[in-house]
């Protein structure tokens, strides 16, 4: 999973454990005056060592040690370090996302869910009581109709249609009814499902974040370079207009987009936000990041992408995409950034030798 599906209670753990090895360390430090091998460093495990590495980092930079600047650093700085610790860490955060979830979300949504269900069977029950009503109304109209034919005298039919009017008056009272308590019932319902709708973060269709949760991510990093005065990019990612030019069905460009939605979260960081948002469009949020590393990462991208192949009918086509890096700028608007990224799509297009542009 992506962004913050990552475990902040693994962060948690993992700087208090970071500044409690190195206050451990300094301590030894000051002890060992002579060439005595460092205790702590010794019995610390590779992630020990790294996590104290990263709080260094955050220390140097002026940056305070809170879960998420500790996790935006530990995702940097592990890029760097060697395979086998790579793997070890990521063994170990593969276990904590199993056992880690966002308990408030899930049981406003389950409360959500729950009244959804509630109101769908209060209609479903209307709708019997609709149908027994119209049901039996069938039944006394025959049985009203044979009273009819098996009667000649005027003063008894009319007395039978009296009966019938009477009838049809008693259930045009009872549907009025139902059909109002039904009308009632489907506004709740559909608002119901309205809000859960405009909660969801998750597009089903590609497996990533929607535009909703992206255009809320980036607004929240804006307030956060405001008080940290980092830096932060955003990349937005489409196929290329030259392949999708050449693709008429489109069943099969949605297959190549759901291949780009998995190479988008092969190569992203767990830091990243990774989001469709619309139009055949993905987009990138990258945290603690400036434009000559969001340029690193359309590079090494756009080489995943060149790589995969996929077979359409009996032709091999070779996945292409245009991409548009913008920096975070404060003094934008959310839509301006997002403008920006769009717009570096477009200046893409103008460059045969380059597959992305900065604006």
């Amino acid at each position: 999973m992506v962004g913050e599906e990552h475990s902040k209670k693994y962060y948690e753990n993992e700087a208090k454990k970071a500044v409690e090895y190195h206050h451990e360390k300094k301590s030894s430090d000051m002890q060992n005056t002579n060439d005595t091998p460092n205790v702590a460093e010794n019995h610390s495990s590779g992630i020990e060592v790294f996590s104290a590495e990263v709080l260094q980092k955050l220390s140097d930079d002026n940056l305070p040690p809170t879960p998420n600047n500790f996790s935006l650093y530990f995702d940097r700085i592990l890029e760097n370090k060697s395979e086998n610790l790579t793997k070890q860490i990521s063994m170990m955060l593969e276990l904590e996302e199993n056992n880690s979830n966002d308990d408030e979300n899930i049981i406003l949504l389950e409360k959500s869910l729950k009244q959804g269900f509630s109101s769908v069977k209060n209609m479903l029950s209307i709708t019997a009581s609709l149908y027994k009503n119209m049901t039996l109304m069938t039944k006394i109209m025959a049985k009203r109709k044979n009273e009819l034919n098996n009667s000649s005298d005027l003063t008894a039919k009319a007395g039978i249609f009296f009966l019938v009017e009477t009838d049809i008056e008693k259930l045009n009272t009872i549907l009025k009814k139902q059909s109002s308590h039904m009308k009632k019932v489907y506004e709740d319902t559909a608002l119901i499902v309205k809000n859960v709708e405009n909660e969801t973060i998750f597009d089903n269709q590609f497996g990533v974040y929607n535009k909703r949760y992206l255009l809320g991510r980036i607004s929240k990093e804006m307030e956060s370079i405001k008080k940290l005065k980092h830096k932060s990019s955003l990349i937005f990612i489409e196929l290329s207009k030259e392949l999708t030019s050449t693709i008429k069905s489109n069943k099969e460009l949605i297959h190549m987009t759901r291949i780009i939605a998995r190479l988008l979260l092969k190569t992203s960081r767990r830091s990243d936000v990774i989001a469709y948002y619309g139009d055949g469009m993905f987009a990138m949020l990258l945290k603690h990041t400036d434009l000559e590393n969001a340029k690193r990462t359309s590079v090494r991208l756009d080489d995943l992408v060149s790589n995969s192949n996929i077979f359409i009918a009996d032709r091999e086509v070779q996945l292409k995409i245009s991409m548009g890096i913008t920096n975070i700028n404060i003094e934008s608007t959310v839509d301006e950034i997002v403008v920006n990224a769009m717009d570096a799509i477009d200046k893409a297009y103008k460059d045969d030798n380059l597959n992305y542009a900065i604006i």
